[in-house]
This record gives C-alpha cells, structure tokens and sequence, in this order.
C-alpha cells in the first residue's frame, strides 16, 4: 500500500512551527518586567513633575524674606560705634589741683616726713579742667621754675630741672609716672625732697597710695643715685 506523500512544505512548516514555539514560550515573563519598566517610569515622572511644582513656589516667598530680614540685623551694628567713643576716658571736670612742696627742717609737722628732717606739704591751684588729673598735677609741679614757693615758706627741690612729663598708668593702688629730661638738685637732702615732691603729687591726683617714678625708662632712686 503506497504511502501518502507529505509534502516538503507542509514538513518545514510544522518544524519551524516548533522552532517558534521554543523560542517564544519561555520568554513570557520577559515582557511583562519590560512592560513593567515603563509603567514605572510613567509613575516616575509625574510624581517628579508634582514634586517639583510646589517647591519652587515655597522657595520665592523664602528668598524674598531673607532680604527683609538682612537690614535687622545690620541695624543695631551701627549703634555700637557711636556708643563707642563716650566712654573712652575719665569725664571731664573742674577742680583745684594738688601739688607738693617741702616745709624744710619741719620734722613732719605739717605732712609726711621725708629725708633731711623736712615735710612734703600739700598746696592747691586755682581749679582747672582736666580729665585725668595726674598729668596736669605733674606738669604744674614740674613747670614751676622758682625755688620759694610765693610766702608759704616752703621750697621746690625740682626748679632747676628740666623735666617733662610722659605718662602715668594707676595699677590697683599704686601709681606709675614717667618721665624723660635731667635732674638737677641743689644738693644732697635735694634728692629725698625732688622724690617726694613727685611721688605725693602723683598719689594725690590718682588717689593711689604708693607712687613709682621712672626717668628716662630707669627708676628715679637708680637716676638720682648718680648725682
């Protein structure tokens, strides 16, 4: 019995059939990751899109308050400068000054005692203005060129040197001077009298009790030493 014939075609057509049906049925799942992909990137975008949409109108409103804000608190750094200079110093006043001379051979009658036997008296000026008192007292008391003071009776071991006043500084109670220019004393008890005067001139305007003098960046005892 003669077999019925399959054509070539028909052969090819089932076995490409199968080729397609291997090649096709497992990737199945492929496209729904890929299907996938692109919902989640449609997800993606409008919530970017909604995101971004508020924000950049929330940062106007802060960029516009930030300038408000700048001129408060540029504001109080200009007083400071101005309350600044005010209280740079001591206030300003008007007073008598007071200066020391030597009672000579008074023994600590009517003040301290100083070498010699002798006494720095205290005397006072006509009121003057000042604001730190110190300088004004030394450069009266260093600018009197006469050796009697008028007709108290009392004497300036300091007329005939030619001193000039530098500076003062007042550490707790002790006051500082300087001085620059040359001593010249009339003789030995001139030394212990120039010392005094300068010393209790200086407490006295500063109030301090104790007083440090330097001459020429040296303290007076090792200047006055030399003469």
């Amino acid at each position: 019995m003669a077999r019925p014939k399959i054509p070539v075609f028909s052969v090819l057509g089932l076995s490409g059939l199968m080729v397609l049906t291997g090649c096709f049925g497992p990737p199945a799942p492929a496209p729904t990751a890929t299907s996938a992909a692109p919902t989640a990137t449609a997800s993606t975008s409008p919530t970017s899109t909604t995101t971004a949409s508020p924000t950049s109108p929330a940062a106007k409103p802060t960029a516009t308050v930030a300038p408000t804000s700048l001129p408060p608190s540029s504001a109080p750094a200009s007083p400071p400068p101005t309350a600044g200079p005010a209280p740079t110093g001591l206030p300003e006043q008007v007073a008598p000054l007071t200066v020391y001379y030597v009672a000579v051979g008074d023994n600590g009658v009517a003040g301290p005692a100083i070498g010699c036997g002798d006494s720095a008296v205290a005397t006072t000026t006509a009121p003057v203005r000042f604001t730190d008192q110190v300088g004004p007292s030394i450069r009266t008391l260093l600018a009197n060129k006469s050796r009697d003071v008028g007709l108290s009776g009392l004497v300036n071991a300091l007329y005939q040197s030619n001193l000039a006043y530098v500076g003062g500084e007042l550490s707790g109670s002790t006051i500082t001077i300087w001085l620059t220019g040359q001593f010249m004393p009339g003789g030995v008890c001139d030394v212990p009298r120039a010392k005094a005067q300068l010393e209790y001139t200086a407490m006295a305007a500063s109030g301090a009790t104790s007083a440090q003098v330097f001459v020429n960046g040296r303290p007076i005892d090792e200047v006055l030493s030399l003469k």
